[in-house]
């Protein structure tokens, strides 16, 4: 997986390892972090792009993320491409967790799913909130989903 910071310079190593750096390199600052997991998708022609970002939020200082975009031809029905972006942000959760443990960082996985039912990504949101419940993860959806509703809109748009 390709992984760049948000102002488009590589990671040039595993996202474990470059997440782990992170975490060492705030903490050894004295800065208490907090990380917010989230998926957004666009449908552009053909295409369908999925852009997943890992936030780092600093207490009382900003933030900064890691981004992955990957496209795919395959097509999907809306409710089938809103839980695959809760699948996308679920791998990366669960493939870090054991660090946020280790660490005791607090992490959610973002849902860039409408809790009005109003919207139409809104017939995912039982489905979303069981699967990332049911992992043991922390669940946010919109309107306090930033991390997919915000940051991986603007990595995918």
């Amino acid at each position: 997986m390709h992984w760049r910071k948000f102002n488009g310079e590589n990671i040039h190593l595993p996202i474990k390892e470059a997440v782990e750096e992170a975490i060492k390199r705030e903490t050894e600052k004295g800065t208490k972090l907090k990380v917010c997991i989230g998926t957004d998708s666009q449908v552009k022609g053909d295409d369908t792009e999925f852009a997943t970002v890992i936030v780092f939020l600093r207490e009382h200082s900003g933030g900064f993320m890691y981004i992955h975009n990957e496209k795919t031809k395959q097509k999907f029905h809306l409710k089938e491409r809103m839980l695959t972006e809760v699948a996308k942000s679920i791998e990366i959760a669960y493939e870090l967790c054991h660090l946020f443990i280790e660490y005791h960082i607090e992490m959610e996985v973002h849902a860039d799913i409408n809790t009005n039912p109003m919207f139409k990504s809104n017939d995912a949101l039982r489905e979303a909130m069981g699967y990332i419940l049911g992992m043991g993860f922390a669940f946010k959806a919109k309107p306090e989903a930033f991390a997919s509703s915000c940051c991986a809109d603007k990595a995918v748009n």
